[in-house]
């Protein structure tokens, strides 16, 4: 591990496209935790980030004790954030000492902001197998209890339990050892399982990092944790959630969150974004869930689609007349006449220009139907980073390819295409990838309702209708695909 000093804000400027917002430049991120409406991840070094809206990001966080890589979690109405005092190379060799601290808010800025002081959960003397580092926690859902993974390659990955009300060691708790060949480790449970998620290859080396996050599951949280072909974590398995991509190299520390049901992300750091100069930055992206495993989706891009109802496999569309293609037939219903030799030659798409004179001037409504390559089916979706965000991407304007025309909300909950995109509220759409890999489209506004929409989203009620209706993923209706046809 290495400390990381202070980056000036000043170098703080996203250039991609669909970059995190801010100075979201951070080492070993904690599972990111809300607190009055915001959003906080705190790193090695002391300190940490925080976010309005879950995309743009600043400094400001406080964490005392320095050290390295914290995790966070709230039980009932209170913070606990447990790290890594030293160890890990941080002046201390492989003495370490992981610690555990309270706190009624995360807000540096509120009166009731003040940290217990912090309290020795475990240590390791540098003489042992072992380096007490890099916790991660999880309380328990079924069980309410608490437990502590955490260590290093120099050794073991090694469980302990600890009381979800004063935050110290239970009484008589032996560490258990789970798995080795990694660092950087996590706990989950989802749907009776435990996941242990760990952080296998090479950390601190910027571009040259090997970083990435593999996991095992098992029926008790001690364990044993085996991968997708079963080898046992504690004999080096591990199946891959997340490596290197889009110029980005070194995932590490993991974290879960859950936003809805069926939406979830993963934070993580990069160690180096090619992009952001080879800096360390947070990372947040879709969490999918596949046959029972856990994998990181990818960013959701924007681009050209059809988009897709889950329902049925109809297509988003203007509710335009179908205007026929004047294609001369060729053969019939026995094939290819015998005394046709003329090479058989492509059929062009439709053109907008073909058809968009007999487009209404003014407000189209949307529908959905058989998907014909048409351009009245075609919608480019584009991110729109000044218009802010949310935990993995900014929102995105949503418009008929090769025009202004934009998908917007109404104020009775229903779908429209308005002539022109003007940046409005109800003309931002939220974009998010369900577990399942399917997405969830939801208006940043409606109008004529107060507040960011959380809950209504596009909902196929029938094969050609859809509307706005509160999210549910147990239902197709639902959820939509982007197709690139």
């Amino acid at each position: 591990m290495k400390r990381i000093y202070h980056i000036l804000a000043a170098l703080a400027v996203a250039t991609a496209a669909n970059a995190q917002v801010g100075a979201p430049f951070i080492h070993d991120p904690s599972t990111l935790a809300e607190c009055d409406g915001k959003w906080y991840t705190f790193g090695t070094g002391g300190g940490g980030i925080i976010s309005d809206d879950g995309w743009s990001w600043h400094s400001g966080a406080e964490r005392p004790g320095g050290g390295a890589a914290p995790d966070m979690i709230k039980i009932g109405d209170r913070y606990l954030c447990i790290y890594g005092a030293t160890g890990g190379g941080l002046g201390g060799g492989h003495s370490g000492r992981i610690l555990t601290m309270w706190n009624k808010t995360l807000d540096p800025k509120s009166p009731d902001f003040k940290w217990s002081t912090a309290v020795e959960v475990c240590a390791s003397d540098g003489m042992e197998d072992q380096d007490a580092i890099d916790p991660g926690i999880m309380l328990d859902p079924t069980t309410g209890r608490l437990w502590v993974s955490y260590g290093t390659y120099f050794g073991t990955i090694r469980l302990i339990e600890l009381d979800p009300v004063t935050g110290f060691r239970v009484a008589g708790n032996k560490e258990k050892d789970i798995a080795i060949d990694c660092e950087a480790s996590d706990l989950i449970y989802r749907d009776g399982w435990y996941y242990l998620l760990g952080t296998h290859g090479t950390c601190c080396d910027g571009v040259n990092s090997t970083y990435n996050i593999v996991v095992g599951r098992a029926k008790s949280v001690q364990g044993p944790y085996i991968d997708n072909v079963g080898r046992d974590m504690y004999h080096g398995g591990g199946r891959m959630v997340i490596a290197a991509g889009d110029r980005k190299t070194g995932a590490g520390h993991f974290g879960r969150t859950i936003i809805d049901d069926g939406i979830e992300v993963m934070s993580f750091h990069w160690e180096a974004d090619m992009d952001q100069g080879g800096s360390s930055v947070l990372a947040v992206h879709p969490l999918l869930w596949k046959n029972g495993w856990p994998e990181g989706g990818e960013k959701f891009k924007g681009g050209t689609f059809e988009i897709e109802s889950v329902r049925r496999g109809y297509a988003l569309e203007l509710a335009v007349d179908f205007v026929r293609m004047n294609v001369a037939r060729r053969g019939g219903f026995f094939g290819r006449p015998q005394a046709d030799a003329d090479p058989p030659k492509p059929v062009p798409n439709q053109t907008l220009d073909q058809v968009q004179s007999t487009w209404p001037e003014g407000d189209i409504p949307v529908r959905c139907g058989d998907y014909m390559f048409r351009p009245h089916q075609r919608w480019t979706v584009t991110p729109v980073n000044e218009a802010g965000g949310y935990l993995s991407s900014p929102y995105f304007k949503i418009t008929i390819e090769g025009t202004d025309r934009a998908l917007a909300a109404t104020a009775n909950r229903e779908l429209t295409a308005v002539a022109a995109y003007t940046g409005a509220d109800e003309q931002l759409w939220r974009i998010e990838q369900a577990t399942d890999g399917t997405f969830r489209i939801m208006p940043k506004r409606i109008p004529g309702e107060e507040g960011i929409n959380t809950r209504y989203c596009i909902y196929s009620i029938a094969d050609s209708t859809p509307t706005l209706a509160e999210w549910d993923f147990q239902s197709d209706n639902a959820k939509w695909n982007f197709r690139n046809h």
